[in-house]
């Protein structure tokens, strides 16, 4: 399904569905990203499609009654337009939506970023065990990556 990311960003985004899954990998690994775990966390991923191209991706993933925000990416020709913010506001809107008390999230290089949406960091050993024991926090992630969580979650 295409869709026209010229409009309002969050009217752009949809949910992913497998056969996006070679592209979704693709604008992980072209930006740093990791994407071993993409076939089977692929439908926590939503996307923006600009021209039959996925130009921006996310994932929320579920751990007990938290989210993993994991693998925010917008293609680099896509950049300073709004899309991550977009997307992070939409992935954290379905998380209220669901009840989280907190969403959680590693990242190596864009804390600052996601301060600025209201993140905190946190301390690793402080982040629930439900959190600590997905794929993306206990080894696809490096040790060194920063920790932030947000909540309660507000949509």
């Amino acid at each position: 399904m295409a869709i026209d990311a010229t409009a309002a960003p969050a009217d752009a985004i949809v949910r992913l569905n497998p056969s996006q899954l070679p592209e979704l990998r693709a604008l992980l690994e072209a930006n740093g990203l990791p994407a071993d775990d993409c076939a089977e966390q692929a439908e926590n991923f939503y996307g923006i499609v600009e021209r039959g191209r996925l130009i921006a991706a996310g994932g929320l993933q579920p751990a007990a009654q938290y989210f993993l925000l994991r693998s925010l990416v917008v293609a680099e020709s896509c950049r300073g337009r709004g899309l991550a913010r977009a997307l992070t506001e939409f992935l954290l809107a379905r998380a209220a939506a669901a009840g989280s008390p907190a969403v959680y999230l590693l990242t190596e290089n864009a804390a600052d970023y996601f301060a600025g949406l209201g993140f905190e960091d946190l301390a690793r050993e402080r982040v629930p065990a439900a959190i600590r024991q997905t794929r993306q926090f206990s080894s696809l992630c490096p040790d060194d990556a920063r920790c932030l969580v947000i909540g309660p979650c507000r949509g």
